[in-house]
């Protein structure tokens, strides 16, 4: 991937399209989870769709460091644990469907996923008589509705960093709160971003010279962040769970239609 070439290319329309997801990616890392699904559109209007999921990772990670630090005591370490190796199962899995998919069975595989767990989703939140607490993931459905989660947020955060959405619709479904809900998210990503790492270099997408545009567009995450921080006070739990349903559905509509 011969970025250095794609930052020469890109116009200043671009690199502010660009830079508006980087942002959005630091308000939905804070906020709402699942909103970054637009940036990964973004991403792969402005760059080759398999060069756009090198360089958004980076990107990625840092939104996922500053929600890491606004919402530490707030993850749920249980839920954590019983999801991370049905995860790494669905990574080497999405790694080994990198190697043969082309960007158009990507992008229609992963967006069906999302618009299937949304309406799951849905179907769960207006049919159960109560919410389910996140210590649920200790009975057997619990463990069995993680691992499946887990393996479709492990594939789906591979081949198109788009598991956010899954692993939302995973914690709603869970009965978490919003705090709750944004500190395990945020410690969930960095650890399985991070691991991913090693595997997109490996396929080439990320590189010294993609790593030049991310430094670039690092700086914008932080203020989108910040915004985002400022903006939950102000959600209401229903709300939130609305927008966050709502992001899935127009993150998963994109990937389909693009």
């Amino acid at each position: 991937m011969n970025t250095m070439t794609l930052w020469h290319n890109i116009t200043g329309w671009e690199f502010a399209a660009l830079a508006f997801a980087a942002l959005l990616v630091g308000f939905s890392k804070t906020a709402v989870s699942g909103a970054n699904t637009v940036s990964l559109a973004v991403f792969a209007a402005v760059l080759p769709a398999r060069a756009s999921t090198g360089v958004l990772l980076p990107v990625l990670i840092v939104g996922d460091v500053l929600a890491v630090v606004t919402y530490r005591r707030h993850a749920h370490w249980p839920t954590l644990w019983r999801l991370f190796p049905a995860v790494a199962a669905g990574v080497v899995i999405g790694t080994l469907f990198l190697m043969w998919a082309g960007d158009g069975i990507v992008r229609t595989s992963i967006g069906a996923i999302l618009l299937l767990m949304a309406g799951v989703t849905i179907w769960r939140r207006r049919t159960a008589e109560a919410e389910e607490e996140p210590d649920s993931v200790s009975s057997r459905a619990g463990r069995a509705k993680a691992r499946s989660y887990g393996v479709l947020g492990g594939f789906t955060t591979m081949v198109a960093n788009a598991g956010g959405p899954v692993m939302s619709m995973y914690l709603l479904s869970a009965g978490f709160r919003k705090l709750g809900f944004l500190g395990t998210s945020a410690f969930f990503f960095l650890i399985v971003n991070v691991s991913k790492v090693p595997f997109s270099a490996g396929l080439g997408l990320i590189d010294g010279r993609s790593l030049l545009l991310d430094a670039a567009l690092a700086v914008f995450v932080v203020p989108g962040a910040l915004f985002g921080k400022w903006a939950v006070n102000r959600i209401n739990q229903k709300l939130f769970e609305q927008l966050v349903i709502a992001a899935t559905i127009v993150g998963g509509l994109q990937l389909l239609l693009r």
